[in-house]
Order: structure tokens, then C-alpha cells, then sequence
């Protein structure tokens, strides 16, 4: 008689030893992954380690409508001007029809992100008609117009031998003299220039005010915007939050900025080019000269033309009508000179930024144009203190929920509760380590929402060891020994493991698309867990309940076992019976084979 084929449930069956080693690996290179990250706890989301959550009210003052598609394009925008700042599980949604949520939470840059996220106006760039210092830093001025000779503004500087051997070495020819950082953490720079041709050496900026010309205050008064031009004083904060308030894009304007650590204040002609039509802007280190960090922008067909044309009537002036504005929320964030038209779409801002003054600069001009302004109407903080208490809520809840399913599971199944204990142990340890990583690797952030996902996956995790006890008892009850009933009773189990399981992350995969914000941890917690608990039941559950089989505790039925076949009702077991030889063998009742 031939001897029977060994399927795949005799080998995983002879060898669970296999199993039980890939799983164990698998811990122990998380785990050695989370020490050597250093990230040895999960991120807390702002409910658990507090944060800032602000509230901004849409205002239709721009001329464009409060609708949802201008809602959703600012959420867009703010999203990713956030983002752009590296700040991580930072929440933009709307709330109703004209309100926009964002949470920033505590532990990263958030003061930088929750002051870009106020800027809400449109980006401008506009031609500076003159410019001084102003309050205690402003000096008497010269009258008439502004020559090469004029003292140049802080930040700015003449042409040194320094700034000629910078010249050489950039790819643009360019001088770049130092920036300086303002009070916003952006740079007001000095040279504007392009990657396609060589300029001569920059013009110095003068720090004079001439007045403007009619032609180029856009239909503004020019008596009347010179004279607030000279009585603004931008070291004065009242007088610098109404400079340039509710100004017209084609009329002349004025607006403070910061040189240094010096209030500056500027005449700006009209708009020359929209903020909208900056296709791309990025920080970039010049390796090839001595510029160090630059902003590269990239404009669109409409915004080059412009950005042409204006560059190269600012060419033919001298400073500081040579310089261009760059204006966000009515405030100067640079003003750049400009030497020689700039054509081909691009431009780089050179000055001596550090790697933070770039980036910031390079996302405002990126994500600045909003298509709503915005009124922050409030600005809650989260204390770690209180963020403290709800995690030890949720901690001390998951702890309950796990202590009961323990009750029961040592009540109703007694020695097979080990079996259960030790694979809830298994999945809460990769379900840490896995979260421990997220947090690095994609900003995943533990918020109570998830919390309350790990805790309801518990029941979940524990449902499956009960679906493969009651199976095994089954088949005690029907007079089988354990061996077989372990082996007999994996199929069926393992089905129903699969369908529920998929069913469970479905509802979880759903529910993580269809909603925004905090119920999301939810579902990704939820999706998380689910899938750990189908590993670890075929990993390790059925390989260690195939071990303890050969054990005599559970081989033999103890009654503190859990698979006692008295307890159970079980059958007189069932005996092998020799199979007749020849033709004259009847069938088999396959239970006894």
C-alpha cells in the first residue's frame, strides 16, 4: 500500500518551529530598526502631547467668491505650506462654509508654521520707487534723486573686492552681498539674477528717498503718497499693520519691511507680476560660487513675459529704483536689485541666507497666493499637561479592555488562555514597533482616535484565537485526540480568520478615505492591527498550539487544560481500523482515516 502524500498541513505541521523563528526575527530586526532610528516611542498627535489648533474665517474682500472650490484650493495651499516646513501631522480642513481648521502639533516648528499660515494675502511683486530706514534707525536724507554715490542701506553694500571674486565665481556673474534676516525669519536680499547670461557688477543700493513720478504711482495722488510715504513709521507696530492696507493691485502703494534688525519702509509701484504666476520656487545652494543658499523661481508663459518686461525697464534705473518688492500681506519680504533684464522664465535671489531663510522664502513664493484672505478668529493651545491626562485616559482604558478579554479568556479556556496571552503579547509588540517607525518614516502620529482603534482591535486580535479554540474543541468533541484535531481544525479556522479579517480592514480602508482629520488614526489604526493579527495567527498561534499538541498537559486533555473531552462532551475516541486488502474493500469513512 503506498504511503500517503504529505500536503502542506503535514510539512507546517512537522516544522512550526520554522514559523515561530521568521515571526521572532521579524521582532527583533523592528526592534533593532526603532533603537537605531532613536524613535523608541510612538508620535502623540495635539490631543496627546498638545499643540495649537487656529481658527481662520474666509473674507470675500478679494474680489473672489466664498465657495467650496476657493475653500478647498486655500486648504491646498496652507496644507502645503505646512508641509513645506517639515511640520508633521499638522491638520487643514474646513469647517463649514467659510471656516478653515489647522492644527500644528507641539514638538516641531510650529511658530514658524502657524505665522505662515496667518499670511493670508496675495503675493505681489512690485517695483520699489524708494526706500529709507525708518523710526530710530532713519537718518536725514539727501534731496533730489539717488546716485551711485548715495550711502547704501543695511544689508546692501557696494561692490567690494569680496563681492567682485564672488562675482567671478558665480555661474551668473552676479554679485551677492550679504542678507540679512528680518523679524519674520526671512531674508531681504540684494541681487536678482538669472541663470542665462552674465550682468555687470550691481549698481549699490542707496538708502534716499526720491518721490516718486506720476507715471509710475498707477493713478494714486502722488502728493498725497509721498506725504504718508515720509510720515510712516514702520518701527511703530500700529502704524506698520496699516501700511498698505486694502491697496489695489494697479495703484502705488506703501509698506514697511526690516533690513537687518532696522525698520524699513518702501514706495511701491503697481503690481508688476501676481504671485500666481510663480510656477515653482525653491531653495538651492549655489556649489558653484560663493552665493551659498538661493531661491530659484519659475514663472509661467504669462508671468515671464511680465517679469521680463519689468526687469528690464528696472535695469535702466538706479538704486533704489532698481529694485524689486516682493510683498506678502503688505509686507516686504525682500527687494532684491535687478541689473539686466531677466528672460527664460527664471530667476534666482542670491544673498547670504542660511538654509531655514531660503526655505521660508522659497514657500511663500511657492504657496502665498491664497484666492481668499482670512481672519484668524481664535487660537486654542493644548498643554502637555492636558494632553497627559487623555493619554493616561486612553491608556488606562485599553488596560481594562485587555484585562477583561484576559478574564475571559482564562475563565472560559483555562490552559489555552497561555496561547491567547502570548499572541496578544506578540501583536502588541509589533503593533509598538510599527508605530514607533511610522512616525519617522511617514509622520504617522498616535492621536486618542487611534487609541481607541488599538483598543477595539483587541477584541478583534482575540475573536480570532476564539474562532481556532472552538474549532479544535469541535473536533475533541467529535472523539478526535488533539494532534489531528489541531491539524483538522486549521482549515476551517483559518477561513473564517480571513473573511473577517478582510471584512474588518475593508471597513477600515473605507472609513480612512472617506474621512479627514482625526478619524483617520482611527481607521489607520484599525487597518494597521488587522492585518498584524492575520501574521500573527499564522505565524505564531497555530505554530505554537501545534507544539503544545505534542505536550502532555494538552495531549492528554488535563482538565485545566481548556480541552478536557469530558468537559467538552466529547465522543469515545475514534479507532484507526485496518483496511481490508483487495476489491472486497469498502469505502472509508473519512473521519476514520
Amino acid at each position: 500500500m503506498a504511503a500517503p502524500k504529505k500536503g502542506r498541513s503535514a510539512s507546517a505541521q512537522s516544522k512550526p518551529g520554522r514559523s515561530l523563528a521568521l515571526i521572532l526575527i521579524a521582532i527583533v530586526a523592528l526592534t533593532g530598526g526603532m533603537f537605531v532610528s532613536g524613535h523608541t516611542t510612538p508620535r502623540l498627535g495635539i490631543d496627546l502631547a498638545g499643540g495649537t489648533s487656529i481658527t481662520l474665517k474666509a473674507k470675500a474682500d478679494q474680489g473672489s467668491a466664498i465657495n467650496k472650490a476657493n475653500m478647498d484650493t486655500a486648504v491646498d495651499i496652507m496644507n502645503r505650506r505646512v508641509n513645506g516646513l517639515g511640520v508633521s501631522e499638522a491638520e487643514v480642513q474646513t469647517q463649514g462654509t467659510d471656516n478653515i481648521i489647522v492644527n500644528i502639533p507641539r514638538g516641531t516648528n510650529s511658530k514658524e508654521a502657524q505665522q505662515q499660515v496667518g499670511t493670508t494675502a496675495k503675493l505681489y511683486f512690485r517695483p520699489v520707487l524708494a526706500s529709507e530706514p525708518s523710526g530710530a534707525a532713519a537718518s536725514p536724507s539727501p534731496s533730489g534723486s539717488p546716485t551711485s554715490g548715495s550711502s547704501p542701506k543695511p544689508g546692501a553694500g557696494s561692490p567690494s573686492p569680496s563681492a567682485s571674486s564672488s562675482q567671478k565665481a558665480s555661474s551668473s556673474g552676479t554679485a551677492s552681498p550679504t542678507a540679512s534676516a528680518t523679524t519674520q525669519g526671512r531674508a531681504v536680499t540684494d541681487a536678482l539674477k538669472t541663470g542665462s547670461s552674465p550682468s555687470p557688477s550691481a549698481t549699490p543700493t542707496g538708502g534716499s528717498s526720491p518721490k516718486p513720478t506720476p507715471s509710475a504711482s498707477g493713478g494714486t495722488d502722488t502728493a498725497t503718497l509721498q506725504a504718508a510715504f515720509t510720515a510712516l513709521d514702520c518701527s511703530k507696530p500700529d502704524q506698520r499693520a496699516k501700511a498698505g492696507k486694502d491697496a489695489k493691485p494697479g495703484e502705488s502703494t506703501i509698506a514697511c519691511g526690516t533690513v537687518g534688525k532696522n525698520p524699513y519702509k518702501y514706495l511701491l509701484g503697481p503690481v508688476g507680476v501676481d504671485g500666481t504666476e510663480v510656477k515653482k520656487a525653491q531653495a538651492v545652494f549655489d556649489t558653484q560660487g560663493a552665493s551659498g543658499w538661493q531661491v530659484q523661481m519659475t514663472f509661467n508663459s504669462t508671468g515671464a513675459k511680465k517679469f521680463a518686461d519689468i526687469t528690464g525697464e528696472l535695469a535702466k534705473n538706479q538704486a533704489p529704483q532698481n529694485e524689486f518688492g516682493i510683498v506678502l500681506d503688505g509686507e516686504v519680504v525682500s527687494s532684491p536689485y535687478v541689473s539686466l533684464a531677466i528672460t527664460g522664465g527664471s530667476a534666482y535671489i542670491s544673498g547670504h541666507f542660511t538654509q531655514q531663510e531660503a526655505q521660508s522664502l522659497a514657500n511663500m513664493l511657492s504657496y502665498g497666493a491664497l484666492p481668499l484672505s482670512f481672519q484668524e478668529q481664535s487660537v486654542t493651545t493644548v498643554t502637555a499637561a492636558l494632553g497627559g491626562e487623555q493619554l493616561h485616559a486612553g491608556l488606562l482604558a485599553g488596560a481594562i479592555g485587555l484585562a477583561l478579554v484576559v478574564l475571559y479568556l482564562v475563565i472560559y479556556y483555562r490552559g489555552l488562555s497561555l496561547v491567547a496571552m502570548a499572541s496578544l503579547l506578540v501583536s502588541a509588540i509589533l503593533t509598538y514597533v510599527i508605530m514607533s517607525l511610522l512616525g519617522p518614516a511617514i509622520h504617522f502620529a498616535l492621536n486618542l482616535p487611534a487609541v481607541c482603534g488599538a483598543i477595539v482591535a483587541i477584541g478583534i486580535t482575540a475573536d480570532s484565537f476564539i474562532v481556532y479554540f472552538e474549532r479544535i474543541r469541535d473536533e475533541i468533541r467529535e472523539g478526535r485526540s488533539l494532534r489531528p484535531a489541531v491539524e483538522r481544525a486549521w482549515p476551517r479556522a483559518r477561513r473564517t480568520v480571513l473573511v473577517s479579517d478582510f471584512v474588518s480592514f475593508l471597513a477600515a480602508a473605507v472609513l480612512f478615505i472617506v474621512t479627514v482629520g482625526k478619524v483617520q488614526g482611527f481607521a489607520f489604526t484599525l487597518g494597521l492591527t488587522t492585518v498584524l493579527d492575520v501574521v500573527v495567527v499564522f505565524l505564531f498561534t497555530k505554530p505554537l498550539m501545534t507544539l503544545l499538541a505534542r505536550r502532555t498537559f494538552f495531549a492528554n486533555g488535563h482538565k485545566w487544560s481548556g480541552l478536557d473531552p469530558k468537559s467538552l462532551g466529547g465522543k469515545p475516541p475514534l479507532r484507526r481500523t485496518r483496511r481490508p486488502a483487495g476489491p472486497a474493500a469498502g469505502p472509508v469513512d473519512p473521519k476514520e482515516a
